[in-house]
């Protein structure tokens, strides 16, 4: 049986400029929001990976229109003939995105049904913070077998939310519900990364009522409608991220023009403490990397924004890899995110792992091997990880890859990496 899998060899001195799409992160949660209109809505700066083909599916299954302009990034949804409430199981297990059409779909009918989600092997990610304060709204969550249904008597109520962790996805879940329900709605320890931003800016061009305030509190006052809206959805931070790394690795040197420096802040700074030059743009927009011939090694440790973010963490990893001196990565977001580790040891790297330590001692080269992509980021790690290895390497996996960037091996192409994406039955 034929296989994909992406070969990497050697390649020094990556340079030039790149162009970032939009962030996935911020994408899919927006297209899950479009649920709360009815009509056309546009949005721009879309990227064509297969999250986002797993949700254009996902809401064609509900009954929207989509029309999606690969060459332009332009997706246009209709929401008008939106006429169901429940997500099957294959779409729930390709992506754990699709559980955010929960809260739309509980202010739009009252009621939804997902299945438990799947996706990348980094973790259990429950989503007890969504359902467990879905019920503080009024809402009465069934489960049977792998399905949750959700519903609500009448309509959503407001509550003061409080919760432990501030998870990304239980945060836009719960204000994508409060922006239709009664009352006004407060969630404490809520996320404010740069793509729940995203979001409250085009729930607010809907029409909502939510402020930010002081001790990470979004206040959400309920509205009778929203409406249909255009937006162009924010450069991606990670992608950003993983090109300034590819460059930093291979001793070479870069330039985002549209990179959002502003929400990369410790990244940068972490950059430019391992010897890096960095230079930020105007309005914080805009990154050139040079890199340095002899990287130190510096540690890190992960956490929610504006902490070091947990989507870099693997790409990060490789840096320390063959940066000089040692390194301790903590990673405290996901239990399972360091999967990886296995991977970029076949590859010589030395690292042990202590709980959810890994402890990185920087090598003078790493060797190319086959190795096995766990999750999107560990995919983009184990390519980065190929620059720089002598001899060739091939890694499978190749989906997760596929799930979370758009052509991200072509822009490394054009920055001069000697990177294929190709089909074979024996590698």
């Amino acid at each position: 049986m034929s296989k994909e899998y992406i070969l990497v060899e050697q390649s020094l001195k990556l340079h030039g400029e790149a162009q970032l799409v939009g962030a996935k992160n911020a994408v899919l949660v927006i297209m899950a929001s479009l649920l709360l209109t009815d009509g056309k809505s546009i949005l721009k700066n879309v990227p064509n990976s297969q999250d986002v083909a797993s949700m254009i599916e996902l809401l064609e299954m509900l009954g929207a229109e989509i029309v999606f302009d690969k060459e332009t990034h332009i997706l246009t949804v209709d929401t008008n003939t939106i006429n169901d409430y429940k997500v099957p199981s294959h779409i729930m297990k390709k992506m754990r995105a699709s559980v955010l059409v929960m809260g739309p779909l509980l202010a739009r009918f009252g009621k939804a049904q997902v299945a438990v989600p799947g996706g990348c092997v980094i973790g259990t990610r429950p989503i007890d913070y969504h359902l467990k304060n879905f019920e503080k709204m009024g809402v009465t969550i069934t489960t049977a077998g792998e399905f949750v249904s959700a519903q609500v008597s009448k309509k959503l109520k407001s509550n003061k939310l409080i919760l432990e962790y501030p998870s990304v996805g239980a945060t836009e879940n719960i204000i994508m519900a409060a922006t239709l329900a009664e009352g006004k709605t407060k969630i404490i320890n809520a996320a404010l990364e740069p793509e729940v931003l995203d979001l409250i800016a085009v729930l607010k061009k809907m029409g909502a009522q939510i402020t930010i305030l002081p001790a990470a509190t979004i206040e959400i006052e309920g509205v009778s409608s929203l409406n249909v809206v255009q937006h162009e959805v924010i450069n991606d931070r990670l992608e950003a991220g993983a090109l300034l790394l590819a460059s930093a690795i291979t001793g070479g040197q870069i330039y985002l023009p549209h990179a959002p420096a502003w929400a990369m802040d410790l990244f940068l700074v972490k950059l430019e403490q391992m010897g890096h030059k960095i230079e930020v743009g105007p309005d914080e927009t805009g990154i050139t990397l040079k890199a340095t011939k002899f990287p130190n090694a510096v540690s890190f440790k992960t956490g929610p924004y504006p902490g070091f973010p947990t989507d870099l963490q693997a790409p990060m990893m490789v840096a320390q890899s063959v940066a000089e001196g040692e390194a301790t990565i903590e990673e405290t977001v996901f239990e399972n995110r360091l999967l990886h580790v296995r991977e970029l040891q076949k590859m010589g790297a030395q690292i042990n792992v202590e709980n959810n330590k890994a402890i990185v001692k920087g090598v003078d080269r790493l060797y190319g091997a086959s190795v096995i992509a766990t999750d999107i980021r560990a995919s983009c790690a184990l390519v980065l990880a190929g620059l720089v290895a002598e001899g060739q390497t091939t890694m499978s996996g190749v989906h997760h890859f596929k799930r979370g960037y758009d052509c991200l091996d072509k822009k490394l192409a054009h920055l001069g990496a000697s990177i294929k994406l190709k089909v074979g039955s024996d590698f």
